[in-house]
Order: structure tokens, then sequence, then C-alpha cells
């Protein structure tokens, strides 16, 4: 889903924090036990985040990434394509909500490479994309992208892209409206809340989708994002399948575990986006009143 040429990107909504080296650990106020429970909370696999607690803090410094001025930068380049999409994001969920009179506090985002301090500890390229409730913050290492093609098998188009973004905003959605910490109840199983929190998100990514071919750049007025074709929509469902338990967990052991899923099977995943983008409604994507999901 290509973004139209003259809308006006925002490039103070992200944090570049690229080249600024691989944060230092963290310790004190969050213990290891909560660095893991946050991770599987949000989506990261707690395996990865292993040997990430313990020592001490480190400040970074940060910046912007001004050569990100417009759609066209967003369709020649990754990182302007996460700005113009948390850009995008950042214009549909303050209206969409506002009908529920619900406030919507806007989000950080930061890109980076290696590594990076979070508000729930030390992270490194290796947890992928993610969101951190402590300091809501969504955090993107570019290169996971290529990591969706060549690991997991996904498309490479832009929605498969912007699918991702929109998933992490889905979870700072989840925060605002108080089901984040549902996964933490019931944290690992097919119909686990675990499970119900990611599927939700990815609804709520589907539902941006819907609508994010008419939501204006405020400066232009212009729609952030051309409208939708069929393969932009295979795109998004492919990146979708390519994050399902089952898919990672045969491609990992050669079998698939239903009892240890955190996120949902392929077909969940696909299902749940789906019903996000074709019903338009925040109240389809209820996985938690769902009997079967």
């Amino acid at each position: 889903m290509s973004f139209n040429d003259n809308v006006q990107l925002d490039p103070t909504q992200v944090q570049d924090r690229r080249g600024m080296g691989r944060g230092a650990k963290v310790g004190g106020g969050i213990g290891g036990g909560l660095i893991l429970l946050i991770a599987a909370l949000l989506g990261v696999n707690p395996a990865l985040l292993e040997g990430l607690t313990g020592g001490g803090t480190a400040e970074q410094s940060q910046g912007t990434a001004p050569a990100c001025a417009t759609g066209a930068d967003a369709d020649a380049r990754l990182d302007c394509r996460i700005t113009g999409t948390v850009n995008s994001l950042n214009a549909f969920w303050p209206a969409y909500l506002k009908d529920y009179n619900v406030q919507y506090p806007q989000p950080e985002t930061v890109i980076f490479t290696g590594g990076t301090n979070t508000g729930c500890g030390a992270a490194t390229s290796a947890v992928g994309p993610f969101y951190c409730p402590a300091d809501t913050t969504a955090y993107f290492d570019p290169g996971f992208f290529q990591e969706l093609v060549d690991r997991f098998g996904s498309s490479g188009g832009p929605l498969a892209q912007e699918y991702v973004v929109a998933h992490e905003f889905g979870h700072h959605i989840q925060n605002v409206l108080g089901n984040l910490d549902r996964a933490q109840q019931d944290p690992q199983g097919p119909e686990s809340g675990a499970v119900r929190v990611e599927l939700q998100a990815d609804c709520y990514a589907g539902l941006w989708t819907r609508y994010a071919t008419t939501q204006p750049d405020p400066k232009t007025g212009q729609p952030f994002l051309e409208p939708l074709k069929e393969q932009d929509l295979k795109d998004a469902l492919s990146a979708a399948s390519a994050v399902g338990d089952d898919r990672i967990q045969e491609a990992a052991t050669g079998r698939v575990s239903p009892e240890a899923w955190t996120h949902g099977s392929s077909e969940q995943r696909q299902k749940w986006f789906y019903q996000g983008y074709t019903s338009g409604d925040i109240n389809q994507c209820d996985t938690f009143a769902a009997p079967t999901l």
C-alpha cells in the first residue's frame, strides 16, 4: 500500500537511535522476571531476552530522520515508511477513539539497530518489533523486515511492513483501553489471554488498514495512502501468517505444540486481521468475548 507522493511526513514523531550503540543491560527497578513477563505479554519470545537482565543503566542520545519529508520518501525508504505509517496511525486513532469518548495519548516510536534501552529493560534486535507499556513506546529495528521475508517467508510488500507497525500500535490501544495486561493472567495456550491479546492487536491493525486510504495528512488534507490493491491485502495476510505460532514452531522444531502458543496460529492471525479490515468496527475485535478464536 503505497503513500501518496505529496503528503507531508512528520519525522519528529519517530526517534532515530541508529548508530547509538547497544543499550546497557538494565537493573534496579525492573527485575529479570518482570522483563520476561512483559516480553511474553507484548509478543516478544521471552527466550530471546534471557541474559539481558542485570547490570547498570546508560543514557542514549536520540534524533529524528529529517530526510523523511514526503510520501515519496516513504515509498523509497523503509525508515521513512515506518515514519509515514506512524504518522498515519497517530492521525487515525485519536479521531476514531473520540467517537467512544476515549482520549488517545500519542505513543513514542523508536527506530534502532543492534540494541537499545527501553522502559521494559535493555533489548536487542533479536526480540523483533515490540511495544513497551512502561514507557508507552513502540520499538522497531528496520532489519527485522528483511528477516520477516528471509526467515519467516513473508511477502516483502509495503503493507506487510505497515501491518507490523500497526500491530504494535494495536498494543498501545490495548494499553489505553486497559486490556494489555490480560495476557499476564493467562500467558500461554491456544485460547489463552496472551493469544487473545495478540489477535486483538492484529484486528486493530486490520481496522487501521480499512481507513488508512482515507485518513488525511493534516498538513495537505490528502490521504496518506493510495487506494488498497488486492496484492496489498495479500502482503499483509502473508505477514500475519508468517508470524503464526504453528508456523514458527514447525520451522524451529518440526512439530506444533498449541499448549505453548502465545500469539495464535497463522490462520487465526490472518482471520483477525481480516475481521478488523472488513468490519471497520473496534467492537468486532473483542477477542476476549469470542468463544472460539
